[in-house]
């Protein structure tokens, strides 16, 4: 009996992911169907109106309360609305991916993207051997590997896939046909991109989530969290150049690409990399990041536990 209940639960899940992916599936072959600015500017209003209503608004409120404390409710309000009309945007701008990356070192102050670091860009393309970028989501992260692959920067990319499986696998097809190859974040992903590693290879992680179980203890707007030190152990052992990038949203539709420096990588009296104090310095990249632009990254993860 036991059994049967199991099954019969999985199969409803099932379902219930399939008929979300469908919805999913249509809406972006709706927008398609419209130019690329009418569908994510009208995407951003319902997302706008519809963010705010979600449960999981009450979290990101929470958590901008707790970074932020010196803000007024109304401001508050205001970065939570953008960030909603940031997420709508970056849902709809998925839609075009393939397409939406316009720029050109002949008119670089033509269409919708501008490089901020390209001589950094061109100091990781001409790195011999492995490196590591770092991003987090904030703006849309999904345009960065788009932009590497167009300036020719190969990078294998560690993502957390979507929990329904149905959309998981489309994205999954996109995203490699679309910008490079990509790890899903899952049991054995460590020994994925260190084999890569070992040959050479270039890749990348998004660094901003909560890390339970043997995550590495930090700070993160001056309160205690814990990261994933998959980043500091990879670099421990590579000893390999560390590149933070990201995307800022512009006004009208626009973007900014930016490849950050290479880190200092802090070691410890014997000369060895400090897991822990990469891991921060990590952090603190991205908590700046953050205050630039509140309004650009995902409130809605529980950051802090």
């Amino acid at each position: 009996m036991e059994k049967i209940i199991r099954k019969t639960i999985i199969a409803l899940r099932n379902f219930r992911d399939w008929t979300i992916a469908q919805w999913f599936f249509s809406f972006m072959w709706f927008l398609k169907l419209f130019p690329a600015d009418t569908a994510i500017n009208t995407t951003e209003k319902f997302g706008r109106f519809l963010g705010m209503k979600f449960s999981r608004t009450k979290v990101a409120r929470k958590n901008l309360k707790l970074s932020f404390p010196q803000k007024s409710d109304d401001e508050i309000e205001q970065i939570l609305s953008d960030m909603w009309g940031n997420l709508s945007r970056t849902a709809a701008e998925y839609a075009y991916l393939d397409k939406i990356f316009d720029f050109d070192d002949n008119n670089p102050t033509e269409g919708r993207f501008e490089i901020a670091g390209v001589e950094n860009f061109r100091k990781l393309l001409e790195t011999k051997g492995t490196a590591i970028c770092f991003t987090a989501h904030t703006g849309n992260w999904e345009l960065l590997p788009v932009g590497s692959a167009a300036y020719g920067v190969n990078i294998t990319a560690l993502f957390r896939a979507p929990n329904n499986r149905y959309i998981a696998e489309r994205v999954m097809a996109a995203r490699t046909t679309g910008s490079g190859h990509l790890v899903p974040s899952k049991a054995g992903a460590a020994w994925a991109l260190a084999g890569l590693m070992d040959e050479g290879k270039k890749v990348g992680l998004l660094v901003d989530q909560y890390y339970a179980g043997k995550g590495v203890p930090i700070e993160f707007f001056g309160r205690k969290t814990k990261a994933n030190p998959l980043l500091a152990k990879l670099v421990r052992q590579y000893d390999c150049p560390v590149f933070p990038a990201r995307t800022i949203r512009l006004p009208g539709g626009r973007f900014r690409l930016e490849v950050q420096p290479p880190l200092d990588i802090p070691r410890n009296k014997e000369g060895d990399i400090d897991t822990r104090a990469l891991t921060q310095k990590v952090s603190d990249v991205v908590e700046e990041w953050v205050r630039e632009y509140p309004e650009q990254w995902l409130w809605l993860h529980k950051r802090w536990r």
